[in-house]
């Protein structure tokens, strides 16, 4: 192999490595330069080689250049540079993150003829760095209480009665409308209390059949019913020592609020097809958006029961009645969904955000997560508008500004009519007229009940 050949065997070698190559003389003058380091510095080897390297106005460079010296001379004198952090400023002037590694060059006498230097694009190295930097930041912020955000005179009253809740082990209600963050509230009780260690079971109340549901909460032994293969523990038996999240309470079936007064009374609970007691030590923490006390009016929810559940209640305020929280609020759904995007969105618009404020959100939190994560898909630009929002956003935030009041029967007129609008929309399907609210789907269909609207039949897409 001859000396042209290697020649043109180490370029090709050197034009396929990632990391940018630079060598410069010693007057700090750039020879030769390969493809990476054309694509971090948008520089064509044309264009770089006989410029002064001092043109990458690199940052850890700054005194050297102050010096009337060339920026490579602090390298010269050291020999070498090992996993220097720096910022270089590109052709077209943005900046980029790299890190150096820098040598001289000797000939065989021992003379210094040049430096060459190896540069890493670690630009979304420190992109992710800074992210998760904001995010511990937004997670440490002063106005968060065990992951709810508020400082409004009503949340301060809720993280209150959540730390007085949190050192007994009488049974808590958790009172609010859909998307106000009542399992938020639960699981702060949970993690705030001395059960905070054991375990925390979740249990959706609406989301089984009373045959289910039985099975679910107290377990089953081997051939109580088809299918019962084997024992299986219930959940109450599953959260011993810790607490046990019954949420949509109101939904519980007459027959399965008798058995559970037995487990609050007696503390022990019996698996399907099975007579033998298990002692149990678990809270129950319930949740429910529906007035217990017309249910217990209307025969469907035992007063007996309703006395022993509602020890400790806990009234979440719906989101219209607590606005001075809603930028506080936007602020921390802003910088979550800007962790997750791509997008080069900077900031949200004051009209925007006073539309958000005077919006009367029937969907409370979940509802604002919802219009934020709509925004970033159709907010093409550097800023979220009016524009960006969902349009029924604007339409309530118009009338507002004409001077209607917003009351709480008009409220549950316009939940009303907004549902039967999703639904139109969604061709019945509960679930994609969930996503249109912003509300979860059992939501959906306990509207449909509250508001005795048609049975509508949910279908898959």
């Amino acid at each position: 192999m001859d000396q042209h050949d290697l020649n043109q065997y180490w370029k090709t070698v050197v034009d396929t490595i990632q990391d940018g190559v630079m060598i410069v003389s010693p007057e700090g003058t750039i020879v030769s330069v390969n493809r990476a380091f054309e694509e971090i510095t948008g520089y064509q080897r044309e264009e770089i080689v006989g410029q002064s390297c001092a043109i990458l106005n690199c940052t850890s460079c700054e005194i050297i250049r102050g010096k009337g010296s060339c920026q490579w001379c602090a390298m010269f004198e050291k020999g070498r540079l090992r996993r220097q952090k720096c910022l270089l400023v590109r052709k077209n002037g943005s900046p980029v993150s790299v890190v150096k590694n820098a040598s001289v060059l000797k000939d065989g006498a021992g003379n210094v003829t040049g430096a060459v230097e190896t540069m890493t694009d670690i630009t979304d190295l420190v992109d992710k760095e800074t992210q998760i930097a904001t995010f511990r930041k937004e997670l440490d912020a002063e106005d968060r209480f065990y992951g709810m955000i508020g400082l409004s005179a009503q949340m301060q009253q809720v993280f209150e009665l959540i730390t007085n809740a949190a050192q007994s082990d009488a049974p808590v209600i958790i009172y609010g409308e859909s998307g106000t963050g009542k399992e938020l509230v639960a699981k702060a009780i949970h993690e705030a209390s001395r059960r905070g260690t054991k375990p925390y079971i979740k249990v959706n109340c609406a989301a089984l059949n009373e045959s289910l549901l039985e099975s679910e909460l107290f377990g089953h032994v081997k051939g109580a019913y088809t299918g019962a293969h084997r024992d299986r523990e219930g959940r109450f038996e599953l959260a011993h020592g810790g607490d046990i999240f019954l949420d949509e309470i109101g939904d519980l079936p007459l027959s399965t609020q008798v058995k559970l007064l037995r487990v609050l009374e007696e503390k022990v609970v019996e698996r399907v097809g099975d007579h033998r007691p298990i002692e149990i030590n678990t809270r129950i923490i319930s949740a429910t958006n529906r007035d217990l006390t017309q249910l217990i009016a209307r025969g469907h929810f035992r007063e007996d029961f309703y006395y022993r559940i509602n020890v400790i209640p806990i009234h979440v305020p719906p989101l219209r009645e607590r606005a001075d929280d809603i930028p506080l609020l936007a602020r921390s759904f802003f910088n979550r969904l800007k962790l997750k995007s791509d997008k080069q969105i900077q900031g949200i618009s004051n009209p925007a955000l006073e539309a958000l404020i005077h919006y009367t959100w029937p969907g409370n939190v979940r509802e604002l997560r919802s219009a934020f994560e709509f925004a970033f898909v159709s907010c093409q630009g550097t800023t979220i508008t009016p524009e960006n929002l969902p349009r029924h956003i604007l339409d309530v935030g118009s009338a507002d500004d004409c001077g209607a009041s917003i009351t709480a029967a008009n409220l549950d007129d316009l939940k009303k009519k907004r549902l039967i609008q999703a639904l139109e929309a969604s061709g019945g399907n509960q679930s994609e007229a969930a996503r249109r609210l912003g509300i979860s789907r059992t939501s959906v269909w306990n509207q449909i009940k509250r508001y005795d609207l048609p049975h509508r039949k949910s279908r898959a897409r």
